[in-house]
């Protein structure tokens, strides 16, 4: 059964560093794992969750979205630093997620921002998050600032080494997991008399 790599960017500009940081990595963990990688861009998404969290309904767009999330093997976060953490935008789509689902899923973490400044985030604001909600979180986290493209030494060392150290973490953790079954069509009719069947009743009218 293949697996699903599933990028979760909260990047707000197109293109945006933190999608780039997100393909990357996605890029890496795939060539070891050789999973199908799918990507949910949350600035698509930003009416939607706004939506969800005052109705408590999400709408066709979001639940999509949360299905690919919740079934995926394996995820890769990452979001922008804002005033030291992650972004609303990021905050509110994990919100919207039932508890539990992201319980024992493989996670990297990864952010962006314009100063090495704000790398500390991703250890006391999105590891806590995932923890949390008992994910499976990678001990490795990548952060990029600016100077970090195209660089040779950023903050903590050569940015593509942090990237395959990283990708080959979450793919030794996917790849040691069975593969998430696959899921159903929602839209499959079964007569009730086949369903009564099923379990060995007979119907009476």
């Amino acid at each position: 059964m293949s697996r699903t790599l599933v990028v979760v960017s909260a990047g707000l500009s197109s293109p945006s560093s933190t999608r780039l940081l997100g393909d990357r990595l996605a890029q890496a963990a795939a060539r070891e794992t050789g999973a199908a990688v799918e990507v949910v861009e949350l600035r698509d998404l930003a009416t939607d969750i706004a939506n969800n969290l005052v109705t408590g309904f999400p709408s066709p767009k979001l639940g999509d979205a949360v299905e690919t999330v919740t079934r995926a093997d394996g995820l890769i976060v990452v979001t922008p630093i804002f005033n030291a953490s992650y972004s609303g935008l990021f905050k509110s789509f994990f919100d919207v997620i039932e508890a539990g689902s992201l319980q024992g899923k493989p996670v990297l973490l990864a952010a962006t921002a314009g100063t090495a400044r704000h790398s500390l985030a991703l250890e006391f604001a999105l590891r806590p998050l995932f923890a949390y909600l008992r994910a499976d979180v990678m001990p490795t986290a990548v952060f990029a600032a600016s100077e970090d493209w195209g660089a040779s030494d950023g903050p903590d060392g050569d940015l593509t080494a942090r990237i395959e150290r990283a990708a080959g973490e979450l793919a030794a953790a996917v790849s040691g997991r069975p593969a998430a079954p696959a899921v159903a069509a929602e839209d499959e009719f079964v007569p009730f008399d086949q369903q009564l069947a099923r379990l060995g009743i007979t119907s009476s009218r």
